[in-house]
């Protein structure tokens, strides 16, 4: 079973950036997609961005052009670069398996405001 850990979250002004990190355990990671998602409280949760294990990229048409997925299989961890964040951002972000399908980790909250 994998087990994820997400960090790198905080309070940020709109137009900044912040960059996630997710480590997962397991030996597993490397043969998987894994994603970002995240999820506002009384919503559901959505997917952001997602990096299959050839390293091709997709991304949520609302994050294009300002968020990039990337992974380090070396470390088993994936990364979520933000920029130009905006308040519609705020959320709590999780990382997974590029469906969904792997223990959820904790989160890392995410707030944009001024």
């Amino acid at each position: 079973q994998v087990q994820l850990v997400e960090s790198g979250g905080g309070l940020v002004q709109p137009g900044g950036s912040l960059r996630l990190s997710c480590a997962a355990s397991g030996s597993i990671f490397s043969s998987y997609s894994v994603a970002w998602y995240r999820q506002v409280s009384g919503k559901q949760r959505e997917l952001v961005a997602r990096i299959s294990t050839a390293g091709s990229t997709s991304y949520a048409d609302s994050v294009k052009g300002r968020f990039t997925i990337s992974r380090d299989n070396a470390k088993k961890t994936v990364y979520l670069q933000m920029k130009s964040l905006k308040s519609e951002d705020t959320a709590v972000y999780y990382c997974n398996n590029g469906g969904g399908g792997w223990s959820w980790g904790q989160g890392t909250q995410v707030t944009v405001s001024s």
